[in-house]
């Protein structure tokens, strides 16, 4: 089987560099180039040090692209949606990283980015890109849009009891606490050691764009609120979500747990978590650093309706890299879980 040629726009940043990571190790996969401006020409193990002796790629420019086989784009948010119609040239096939084509809606790209989305009938070509959701779409894409980390985790959590219809539609309130990493590389005042280390930082506490994935995704054609808020916390890797749902029906553990398993029993890179004792009894994204695994659990509130879902992941990778990777994987009807099989650290 010939290997698919691939190459990597955006390649500097902490996803491109974990996107990189596994696609060295993927066997179907042969990498032709990385792409970073300012580091153009430089060996990439110079921004990503962990991959010293592993390759001796450097980067190009995005001028210097040549045509491959399909795509990664891992612009910053903005950037993909400008020169798509360069990208769509060099590459029969996409996965766009960013946010700029997750939206079904050109209307949301407005309401929640503040601006008009330049090329708005190619949205309906892109597949949202959570694979549990749209693996069949997948399989037959041209086009991919991985989606946002928080979004991964929040709708990979709250999809089962959305699809059921089992949730009061306005009542629902999240909140992730994510890793340093999910600010990116750049520097600035927020991410200065004294500032960051210690800190529990709630930077977005309405309004994050995000949500509108979120709505998008668990809406089922009705209409629904989703009240969400990030924080940052004093870890680089990993989210933890936190969901307070309110039941429509007065539903036993039992039943709940059923339609989890029904709904993700099968997945591979879904586990379900939820233990009577020891100190990993729920979900925990310490032990996922580095997996591309979503872990969920749930406590159900005997003295309300209230459910509360707990989802935890890598933010760099079932958040970014890792689910791109599992797309790649489908669009290319190879075994989804290739390249992809690390468990994680523990301890770590």
């Amino acid at each position: 089987m010939s290997k698919v040629k691939v190459s990597i726009v955006g390649g500097s940043g902490y996803t491109g560099g974990e996107l990189l990571r596994l696609l060295l190790f993927h066997p179907h996969v042969e990498i032709k180039q990385v792409t970073s401006e300012r580091n153009a020409g430089k060996l990439v193990f110079r921004s990503h040090p962990n991959l010293r002796k592993i390759t001796a790629l450097k980067f190009s420019s995005t001028d210097e692209l040549e045509p491959c086989d399909l795509l990664f784009l891992c612009l910053p948010h903005g950037h993909s949606m400008q020169k798509i119609g360069d990208f769509q040239a060099l590459a029969p096939k996409l996965i766009d990283l960013s946010g700029d084509f997750r939206l079904n809606d050109p209307g949301d790209y407005v309401k929640w980015y503040g601006m008009e989305h330049p090329n708005p009938d190619l949205l309906k070509e892109f597949v949202y890109g959570i694979p549990e959701l749209h693996r069949e779409a997948m399989k037959r894409a041209r086009y991919v849009s991985s989606a946002g980390c928080n979004a991964t985790a929040v709708i990979l959590g709250l999809y089962p009891l959305f699809r059921e219809g089992w949730v009061e539609p306005d009542r629902t309130v999240v909140e992730v606490k994510a890793g340093t990493s999910q600010g990116g590389n750049s520097v600035g005042p927020a991410s200065h050691h004294p500032e960051r280390s210690g800190a529990v930082r709630t930077y977005k506490p309405a309004g994050h764009r995000h949500t509108a994935e979120m709505l998008q995704e668990l809406s089922f054609g009705r209409d629904i609120a989703v009240h969400f808020t990030a924080t940052s916390i004093d870890m680089v890797r990993g989210i933890h979500c936190v969901g307070h749902v309110f039941l429509t029906e007065d539903l036993d553990e039992r039943a709940i747990w059923k339609v989890y398993r029904e709904v993700y029993g099968q997945e591979p890179f879904i586990r379900i978590v939820k233990d009577r004792e020891g100190i990993h009894r729920l979900p925990d994204p310490k032990i996922l650093a580095g997996s591309n695994y979503c872990d969920i659990g749930f406590v159900r509130d005997e003295g309300s309706r209230r459910l509360v879902v707990f989802s935890a992941l890598d933010n760099l990778m079932k958040g970014a890299a890792g689910q791109a990777v599992q797309a790649f994987n489908l669009m290319h009807g190879f075994e989804e879980i290739t390249g992809l099989a690390f468990p994680g650290l523990h301890p770590i």
